[in-house]
């Protein structure tokens, strides 16, 4: 293996000049906490496309044609495709695997077109990968979780072509792939005698705009009836894949401004909580975005400033009505990340402009951590500042160690490292939440069994014993899971968080603890899969451990 070393001084002195280019931001100043990493100058691609694995390995990649990327593949391999765009033979990699553990990458070959693409992380860890670009857009991929495997293409796996489409995981263990360009339809994969078609989805074709479209990549996630809430552009439905039928149509977002790309909002699934109760409340968070238009003039060089609004609905509600709130920082092209304490993260993207190539401008920055559960005027709190734009395909995961994985950037059509505005970067960053900090140390647990990897059934207990140094208040102590999603374009595919009902919490001996949890009852409430589990005490998350639920 080896990597190229073509960029460091440019970038270096390209981000001392934003430093002093980038206007003052009022709230700027009240940056409160979260501290960032260099983990890697150059990991050899540019991270367009993220999962984290069970093995705490990140499975990245951007596209195979974007010419020579920076990290040849292994042993003089070289892939040969006469239907690539940019090279017919092309030995470098364009998909990597980072070990967070000696934080390091491996070059991995993927022979067909992922650009764009989507995808899930099964029920047994394997990451199925649907979609891309020219010869990828009925390509099926899978990467299975250990030290030497590397991508199997499975062929065209998919009916339609799928290119900026959404994938989730249903309770069944399969997933379901909604939408993409001139795709406005949903399939399933794996495939049965049933389900081996496509099935309309006029929703996607009524929310499609003729020359922006504005629906690509719709936000979707699983209710807890089973059903599941699809965002496209400024409107959702409540739509029942078993029987093709919307149950239910939200109001329409106030404002009536875009979300989805190019738009380019982001969305989450607040965390699931009181899990026991008659009916569970769902809620979802969408935030950011461009106002509506703003693409056709940013491809004319009129950069329309990015939305600072966010929408929090009910989906639950017989009547839900959506509640707006302002964010202190405006921001298109932002990834939200949920914490392992509940909170969200906004990080990354731009201020003015859209997705596109290079039709952005003002890099933010300052990440911002959003508290769902504080009172409406206190939610949103600006963190300590980067300095390295990410914008157009940048990226951001959750780590198993709590902190934050954040890669990618290229708003150019090729690797550009010179001559461009916001040149390609091909380096990889850990945002450290201040729960991180040191100072919350002693109140920090330590979980010290169940073991990793341990598989639990729907609706099972377990006792969950941890330590904790200093003073533990047992009242505020909460046991969370979280399902790792597939992160692109500022869409989280899957990404899940449940509080989990506990017992109360005894002491066991000096520092020791334990908390009996019940896990979720069924597949709606959390699909089939590997999920992190910690346990949090004073909103300070212990390092999770992976539990396997089916």
């Amino acid at each position: 293996m080896a990597i190229r070393t073509r960029i460091p001084l440019f970038n270096i002195l390209w981000q001392l000049l934003l430093l002093l280019l980038l206007p003052c931001h009022p709230n700027l100043a009240n940056a409160a906490g979260g501290k960032w990493k260099l983990l890697m100058s150059n990991i050899g691609i540019s991270a367009m496309h993220m999962q984290l694995l069970n093995n705490d390995r990140v499975i990245m990649y951007d596209r195979t044609d974007f010419g020579v990327s920076n990290i040849s593949l292994p042993n003089g391999i070289c892939r040969n495709n006469p239907n690539d765009l940019a090279l017919k033979v092309d030995c470098t990699a364009h998909s990597v695997e980072y070990d967070v553990s000696t934080n390091s990458v491996r070059p991995l070959m993927v022979q067909t077109d992922v650009w764009c693409s989507s995808g899930s992380a099964t029920s047994d860890g394997t990451l199925v990968q649907t979609g891309g670009f020219n010869d990828g857009k009925q390509m099926v991929r899978v990467f299975k979780p250990c030290s030497t495997c590397d991508w199997q293409e499975m062929g065209a796996g998919l009916i339609q072509s799928r290119w900026y489409s959404t994938n989730h995981l249903l309770p069944d263990g399969r997933q379901i792939i909604i939408g993409g360009r001139d795709a406005f339809n949903y399939e399933f994969y794996p495939k049965t005698t049933t389900t081996n078609n496509v099935f309309s989805l006029p929703f996607l074709q009524q929310t499609n705009v003729p020359r922006e479209e504005n629906n690509l990549y719709p936000f979707v996630f699983l209710n807890v009836d089973g059903n599941l809430f699809i965002f496209a552009n400024d409107r959702a439905i409540l739509f029942d894949y078993t029987t093709n039928t919307v149950v239910k149509t939200y109001p329409q977002i106030p404002g009536g401004d875009p979300r989805n790309y190019p738009s380019t909002g982001s969305a989450v699934l607040l965390p699931l909580k009181n899990l026991r109760a008659q009916t569970v409340q769902a809620e979802v968070l969408v935030c950011g975005g461009a106002p509506r238009g703003s693409y056709l003039r940013a491809t004319k060089g009129d950069f329309v400033g990015a939305l600072s609004t966010c929408g929090r609905i009910t989906i639950t509600d017989p009547n839900p009505q959506w509640t707006m709130e302002t964010m202190p920082l405006a921001r298109t092209m932002g990834d939200m990340v949920i914490l392992p304490n509940g909170d969200v993260l906004i990080i990354n993207g731009v201020a003015s402009g859209t997705a596109g190539w290079q039709i952005a401008r003002n890099p933010v920055l300052s990440p911002v951590i959003y508290r769902p559960d504080n009172p409406s005027d206190s939610r949103f709190e600006v963190q300590n500042p980067n300095t390295i734009p990410r914008m157009y395909h940048s990226t951001a995961v959750l780590l198993r160690d709590g902190r934050v994985l954040v890669g990618g950037s290229n708003p150019n059509e090729f690797y550009n490292f010179t001559g461009v505005l916001f040149p390609t970067d091909l380096s990889l960053e850990a945002f450290s939440p201040s729960y991180l900090d040191a100072e919350s140390a002693n109140l920090r647990p330590q979980i010290i069994s169940p073991a990793s990897h341990l598989k639990f059934t729907y609706g099972q207990r377990v006792d969950i014993q941890f330590t904790a140094s200093g003073l533990l208040n047992k009242d505020l102590i909460k046991v969370t899971i979280i399902a790792p999603g597939f992160n692109t374009h500022t869409n989280t595919m899957n990404q899940r968080m449940l509080v989990l009902p506990r017992a109360i919490v005894r002491q066991v001996r000096k520092s020791a603890y334990q908390v009996s949890c019940v896990f979720p009852s069924s597949g709606k409430l959390a699909p089939p899969g590997y999920y992190l589990l910690f346990v949090v005490h004073q909103d300070i998350p212990s390092e999770a451990i992976w539990v396997r639920i089916n």
